[in-house]
């Protein structure tokens, strides 16, 4: 039986471990009942698992049957703090909470592809790690859990390392999108307060108005950001938000504003993080204004490999129609922490359209969306492709990809 129709056998268990992943949503570094259902999940299999300390991770190690190599496949667990309004049987059953990014299906695929290595273990030619993550979205998981070790787990170095990410509208459902190179953006975030004097909104002249100071600055990063970096480099500041004042008729303070600044290069995202608060605290002196300008670096940016992606894409071609493999020209707007994988370990990041069978995927409502729909049926593609990267990439250690 090949491995496309042994997973799509499990596709059923697969389907009620996402359902019941997305009926309890949880946020952050802390996942117990994530962490819970999931180790129910691996429960027999012929793992060695560890929890994580500072975060609810579970890392499970796979010894294959003949010796080699190890490679990693990684999974997020968290949700994101959005009231679903899906529509959905299964929608999620607490408030404030939602899979709206799609990680219960990343987390059920991982689980079935543990499954199924598990099953073809005696052939398996070296380790695989299976990294169950939290805190995926803005929460630094996979820094923490590289530090404690997860990198390491085999006790051997990590050969490569891959994930698969769904999308809910970039591609038609059950197409396999990637590309060499970069495949996320950098993330950061610029938090500005503009410190002024407050008084009398009559009286403008006896105040120092923080409010059209703050407002330059965001028309100026615009314009700073178009006559400093190459087109064919791009970057992408939005000032999500902003807050002055409380009354028409009074001069605050303060005013404050925090955006969320995109990046495809490091020495863009460098140039960024220095260039951005020596802008704004110059505006602010030019008024004659103070200005705190904080600068956080969130994700680098995510680069595969050369030589794994091209491996990926013809195990992709592989497993499934060709006609469903595409090659990305351009990396996603999104970001991903499993850039700090990628910059230890030699790797890919995949993309996986999980759009609802029939519908019009160009319409469909976006990751992160309180409307997001993700379609079970990719289960078992997600299952079956994990496992065969891992099988196959095992079978080259030693020998290169390239």
């Amino acid at each position: 039986m090949s491995v496309v129709e042994r997973a799509k056998e499990l596709q059923p268990e697969l389907a009620r471990l996402r359902r019941s992943l997305h009926r309890e949503p949880e946020l952050g570094l802390r996942l117990p009942r994530t962490q819970e259902k999931v180790l129910a999940a691996l429960d027999g299999l012929p793992l060695e698992i560890t929890l994580g300390k500072d975060l609810t991770s579970v890392t499970a190690v796979l010894r294959g049957g003949r010796p080699g190599g190890a490679v990693l496949l990684r999974g997020d667990m968290d949700a994101l703090p959005v009231t679903e309004e899906s529509g959905v049987a299964y929608a999620s059953e607490v408030p404030g909470r939602m899979h709206a990014c799609g990680h219960d299906l990343h987390t059920a695929g991982l689980v079935g592809a543990a499954t199924l290595l598990a099953e073809r273990r005696a052939h398996l030619q070296g380790d695989v790690v299976f990294m169950f993550q939290p805190g995926e979205e803005g929460h630094n998981g996979a820094g923490t859990m590289i530090e404690e070790g997860v990198l390491g787990a085999a006790g051997k170095p990590l050969d490569a390392a891959y994930a698969l990410h769904v999308a809910a509208n970039r591609v038609p459902g059950g197409v396999v999108i990637t590309r060499s190179g970069t495949i996320t953006s950098a993330s950061d975030r610029l938090s500005v307060t503009v410190r002024g004097k407050g008084g009398h909104g009559s009286n403008p002249a006896t105040a120092k108005d923080p409010v059209p100071v703050a407002c330059e600055m965001v028309t100026a990063v615009q314009t700073w950001v178009t006559r400093t970096f190459d087109i064919f480099d791009p970057v992408v500041v939005t000032v999500g938000s902003f807050h002055a004042g409380t009354q028409a008729n009074v001069i605050p303070d303060s005013a404050e504003f925090h955006a969320t600044v995109r990046s495809y290069s490091e020495s863009a995202q460098e140039r960024l993080a220095e260039g951005l608060p020596r802008l704004i605290t110059s505006i602010a002196a030019a008024h004659g204004l103070e200005a705190d300008a904080g600068y956080r670096t969130n994700y680098p940016v995510t680069v595969n490999d050369a030589d794994e992606t091209a491996f990926a894409l013809a195990t992709a071609r592989d497993l499934f129609d060709p006609r469903e493999v595409w090659e990305s020209p351009q990396p996603t707007n999104g970001s991903e922490d499993f850039a700090h994988v990628l910059q230890r370990v030699p790797g890919a990041m995949l993309l996986l359209g999980a759009a609802p069978e029939g519908a019009d995927w160009r319409q469909a409502p976006m990751n992160h969306s309180p409307r997001a729909v993700f379609d079970d049926r990719v289960l078992y593609r997600q299952a079956a492709l994990l496992t065969e990267l891992a099988e196959r990439r095992l079978a080259v250690s030693g020998h290169g990809v390239g």
